[in-house]
């Protein structure tokens, strides 16, 4: 007696990745249109699998070009350009087998795919590391001084040490690993990528809490970016300590 539709829809339903292309080749020829549209979406997702493994793999480009000289680490920041809140720098070093899908530039991430690409990122990283600056040292020493001075707190924080940083766009001063610069390197590296994911998130849970500690501002929507209503809080009700002064003079 030939299995029912919907029994064969919970098979493919529940099915792991790595075992769709044995479930495929059982039910090929099966000529219900039923099934042959479970088939056919089954395909579908065996062949996205196969275009994002594709793609990190041209992202491992550089990780591959310089393995043969030890740990690689990827550099990135968050939060050059609020109004509001520290520049954060993420470094990570990942395992030189290490295939996490789905990684990319975190803005072209949506921010639950972020916050599960982080879990992945702190469970399968070698090592991982922050840095934080806030907003009276900003002011103090400017803002690219300033996310040089995170970067370096983010690798001094790495244990094992690397032997060679992939960074994203910048040569960091006083540093004396070797430093390779890749333009737009978050969508270009995969080590870059998951320090821009775990920037991204560390800054914007940070900010999230100063919702609660400086309300009104709009912090937790806005992460301290310019917005409308955030510009309109600031000449309503002043700046708050973790407000960047030099930035403000076009506002207030």
């Amino acid at each position: 007696m030939a299995e029912k539709i919907g029994e064969i829809r919970e098979k493919f339903k529940s099915c792991r990745q790595e075992e769709l292309g044995g479930l495929i080749a059982c039910y090929r020829e099966d000529s219900r249109a039923g099934v042959r549209s479970l088939v056919e979406s089954a395909l579908k997702r065996v062949q996205a699998l196969e275009a994002e493994r594709s793609r990190l793999q041209k992202m491992r480009f550089y990780e591959d070009q310089y393995r043969e000289y030890g740990l690689i680490c990827g550099i990135d920041e968050v939060g050059r350009g609020p109004l509001a809140g520290p520049v954060v720098a993420g470094a990570v070093i990942l395992p030189a087998d290490c295939e996490i899908l789905y990684l990319n530039d975190s803005k072209k991430l949506s921010p639950s795919k972020r916050e599960e690409l982080y879990e992945v990122i702190c469970r399968e990283a070698v090592g991982i590391g922050l840095g934080f600056v806030g907003p009276e040292r900003i002011d103090e020493i400017n803002i690219l001084q300033a996310t040089y001075e995170a970067m370096r707190q983010a690798i001094g924080k790495l244990n094992p040490q690397p032997d060679v940083l992939l960074n994203d766009a910048v040569t960091i001063p006083g540093v004396g690993i070797r430093q390779v610069p890749i333009i737009k390197g978050d969508a270009k590296s995969v080590s870059i990528a998951a320090a821009s994911i775990v920037a991204k998130v560390t800054r914007d849970r940070l900010m999230e809490e100063y919702e609660k500690v400086y309300p009104g501002y709009g912090f937790a929507a806005n992460k301290g970016y310019g917005a409308a209503s955030h510009i309109e809080a600031l000449k309503k009700y002043g700046p708050t300590p973790i407000h960047r002064r030099s930035f403000l003079t076009h506002f207030i």
